[in-house]
């Protein structure tokens, strides 16, 4: 007599569901692989009207019904849940004082650290949930010795990993991404959704920040922390104009600058150097950006922590490539020395680290050095 192959256990799944294409048709495949389907909805903001324009942003009201009309096509429950204060104390709060402080943060890889795989989770798991489900694009793998890793996903075009990174082995033991494992175009993800008669089919996605509704950050950092004119000097600390608050530049940076006077090489110059305390920008040539190592903060390992030196590929922006790195934890720190120099990277940005497709985790750039032993 042949065993026959037990399916595995059905979870109780709470399906975060924005209102967009991704998350519905992940909680449409958790339902139809014979899981305890509920779906949420997050309302992230005290205003919720204000959040959308156009394909920017999420979290209105159209978005909750969305959420709503795809929740009742796919069959299963559905809530609103408010996380206003939450998400405005720890993602926007939070991303206000990183550029006041002269640094560039990342506020969707804050969201699934502190509002989608902390808050949400917890709330989840003391109501009896198995698993959060997410329309993100990565792969939990679970192996033979019961532990969980994540992995990018198979299709890297559309991989999320990267914001993914600062998820814990206790947090990826109840995540569910639906979509990682799959190897299709955007336009399959929403002929899928035409298919299964969900109405955000053909919804245009959200980018950019979702509390910034108009794309403008310098703007948004404006209303909030005022108005501040300063000095834009050159890398012997000459004045070549001004600006009217340091935080609204980012390491790196060419356009905006409105510098009068020319390089005397003629070439672009980009942002070098934010300071806050003397609400100064300095500028210089590109290859001034080259950085040769950095210190990174607050590291969130996705499972066990290494205890010395390793080879990884890391990832420094979401939507970056890999480069070769050495990295150590010293100290409740992260050491990294690149096997080539790289290009302008910001103090507050998240650098993930992986091995292969697998994620090993996450840390926030705390400081850099350059090329030319100058250290930012």
């Amino acid at each position: 007599m042949t065993d026959t192959p037990q399916r595995p256990r059905p979870l109780r799944v709470l399906a975060a569901m924005s209102g967009g294409v991704d998350s519905a048709v992940a909680a449409a495949r958790a339902a139809e692989a014979g899981h305890d389907v509920t779906g949420v909805h997050l309302a992230l903001s005290a205003n919720p009207q204000s959040f959308r324009t156009g394909a920017r942003g999420c979290c209105t009201i159209e978005d909750s019904r969305d959420a709503r009309r795809a929740a009742d096509v796919i069959g299963i429950p559905f809530y609103v849940w408010d996380l206003a204060d939450r998400f405005r104390e720890d993602v926007v709060e939070d991303f206000v004082a990183e550029y006041e402080a002269g640094r560039t943060p990342n506020p969707c890889l804050r969201c699934n650290e502190k509002i989608k795989f902390a808050a949400l989770l917890d709330k989840a798991l003391a109501l009896g949930f198995d698993a959060v489900c997410t329309g993100h694009y990565a792969q939990v793998i679970l192996r033979e010795d019961g532990s969980r890793e994540l992995h990018r996903a198979s299709d890297m075009a559309k991989d999320q990993s990267y914001v993914l990174g600062v998820l814990d082995e206790k947090q990826l033991a109840h995540a569910m991404f639906p979509l990682g494992d799959t190897v299709t175009t955007k336009e399959e993800i929403r002929a899928e959704a035409e298919r299964r008669n969900l109405a955000v089919a053909k919804k245009p996605d959200s980018h950019d920040i979702c509390f910034i509704a108009d794309g403008d950050t310098q703007g948004f950092l404006a209303r909030r922390l005022g108005r501040a004119e300063g000095d834009i000097v050159d890398e012997d600390g000459n004045r070549l104009g001004t600006h009217e608050g340091a935080y609204g530049f980012t390491i790196g940076q060419r356009k905006g600058l409105r510098i009068g006077t020319p390089a005397p090489d003629g070439k672009p110059r980009y942002v070098l150097d934010i300071s806050p305390v003397s609400n100064t920008v300095t500028v210089g040539p590109a290859d001034a950006l080259d950085v040769s190592a950095l210190t990174a903060i607050k590291p969130r390992w996705c499972g066990t922590a290494p205890t010395g030196p390793g080879t990884y590929t890391a990832q420094l922006r979401a939507h970056g490539g890999e480069t070769e790195v050495t990295a150590e934890p010293v100290d409740g720190e992260l050491r990294v020395t690149f096997g080539e120099p790289v290009r302008g990277v910001a103090p507050g940005q998240a650098i993930v680290l992986y091995d292969g497709t697998r994620v090993v985790g996450s840390a926030t750039i705390a400081s850099t050095t350059r090329t030319a032993s100058a250290t930012v």
